[in-house]
């Protein structure tokens, strides 16, 4: 078996999707380093866009999930950093592209206590296994199953308040750890065009932004 190249690892690693927004792990710009050693032992440097992200643990097995499908790896090893201060703009073009983040100033703000988010597009599954979420404009977002799960989630009848309890129950977190992670993977559904945001008529939610 040949020695695994670092450009091997990365292409991987784009199928490797944030749990928090629909956008893999090197168009996010998390992955700061790909060692190879003689021996096809992989070292991968990254970090995370926040300290308190409770779905680190979740990210790293899937990074190392991803670099053991490139063939003749032989181990892997993955390290958190948190110098630099992972940033916006170390995002790729591609990855900016995909958030409108030249747009995000114009974009209308959810109501957080009546948004009820209303998925749309559809599911496609890749040859190679890996899932895609299609807006209406046959646009395109790789995602995981996680993404898809919640996505299904919104139907249109549940407020973002309900949506947070069912994101806690799925992954076995406290409510008050995944709030921000909802807000966030909602913002960045809606922008993809993924979801809808209707509002209900009544609100008796008491919501905290």
């Amino acid at each position: 078996m040949g020695t695994v190249t670092s450009q091997q690892i990365l292409d991987s690693l784009k199928q490797c999707m944030d749990p928090e927004i629909p956008i893999n792990v090197v168009d996010m710009g998390l992955i700061y380093g790909v060692d190879v050693s003689a021996d096809n032992k992989i070292d991968i440097k990254m970090t995370m866009t926040t300290r308190g992200c409770p779905l680190h643990d979740t990210l790293v097995n899937d990074v190392k999930r991803y670099v053991n499908k490139v063939p003749g790896v032989n181990g892997v090893n993955v390290e958190i950093v948190w110098e630099p201060v992972w940033t916006p703009e170390k995002m790729s073009e591609a990855g900016k592209k995909l958030i409108n983040y030249d747009k995000q100033k114009t974009i209308t703000p959810i109501n957080y206590e009546t948004a009820m988010p209303q998925e749309v597009g559809s599911v496609v599954k890749q040859e190679d296994g890996s899932l895609v979420l299609m807006n209406e404009h046959e646009q395109g977002f790789m995602v995981n199953q996680a993404i898809i799960d919640f996505w299904k989630l919104c139907n249109g009848q549940r407020k973002i308040t309900d949506l947070v309890d069912a994101f806690a129950q799925m992954t076995g977190l406290q409510r008050g750890q995944v709030e921000k992670e909802v807000i966030q993977l909602i913002q960045q559904l809606r922008d993809g065009g993924l979801v809808m945001i209707g509002e209900s008529e009544v609100s008796n939610v008491q919501f905290k932004r």
